[in-house]
């Protein structure tokens, strides 16, 4: 445990050196957050989704969107960096297991993303007036549920891709259809039944309704996190299936 801590920290301190990646998986979301809270017609109450407001509604597609950009635009390019220059090869002559520094990777991108996760609860709360989750235990399950499937398709990317550029790329392809059905353009209360059906199919489209359902103090469904689960499982053991050392 005292070598996973210790490289956890290296690896965070190594992450914080790509100012590219640190924008778009800690700082854009929050970002994204302010940007939409200042237009007036998102703060106000629509008479479409029953009188809430576009800004609460958005706020578990914000946190959700937050992951995947961590996942897909961080975790899967260190990985297939790692890779690309030896890294992860040079590592097996030391003490220090592989899947140690995959568990450094991983206890890394779960602090960091709780973190952002709470800035923007806190802008949210602090800035635009929105509630904080009625269920702080069913959001959390479900936020750490909805990590560890992002973070298994992240790794599944970094395991298919020769090099971190083209990691870069398929995580760009992976993460627009991702976020279409989580409702960034198109919330999945105006969805109609079959975009609904596939977005219920997608970790984030099945992360944002949980998130939603905890935040207006229920429980999640169970078919959603399921869903998460399945996501976990699939992605993870095709990860580990095809993940390359060197």
């Amino acid at each position: 445990m005292p070598a996973l801590l210790r490289l956890a920290g290296v690896e965070t301190r190594l992450f914080f050196r790509e100012p590219i990646v640190v924008f778009f998986a800690l700082a854009f979301s929050p970002l994204l957050l302010v940007i939409l809270g200042l237009i007036p017609a998102m703060r106000e109450p629509d008479p479409d989704l029953g009188g809430a407001r576009l800004i609460t509604l958005y706020m578990p597609i914000i946190v959700a969107m937050g992951i995947a950009l961590f996942s897909l635009s961080g975790l899967s390019q260190l990985f297939a960096a790692y890779r690309e220059k030896g890294v992860l090869r040079r590592m097996r002559t030391t003490p220090v297991k592989p899947v140690v520094m995959l568990g450094a990777q991983l206890l890394m991108a779960t602090v960091l993303s709780l973190a952002t996760m709470i800035v923007i609860l806190a802008i949210g709360r602090l800035v635009f007036d929105v509630g904080l989750p009625q269920q702080p235990l069913a959001y959390l399950i479900s936020y750490l549920l909805l990590a560890l499937a992002l973070f298994a398709i992240g790794l599944l990317v970094a395991a298919l891709a020769p090099s971190s550029k083209s990691a870069s790329a398929i995580g760009s392809l992976v993460f627009f259809p991702l976020a279409f059905f989580a409702g960034l353009w198109l919330p999945r209360a105006n969805m109609n039944d079959v975009l609904r059906t596939i977005s219920d199919l997608t970790p984030l489209g099945a992360g944002v309704q949980a998130l939603q359902d905890a935040s207006a103090g229920h429980w999640p469904q169970l078919v959603h996190l399921a869903v998460l689960l399945g996501w976990t499982i699939l992605a993870g053991g095709l990860a580990a299936r095809y993940f390359r050392w060197e």
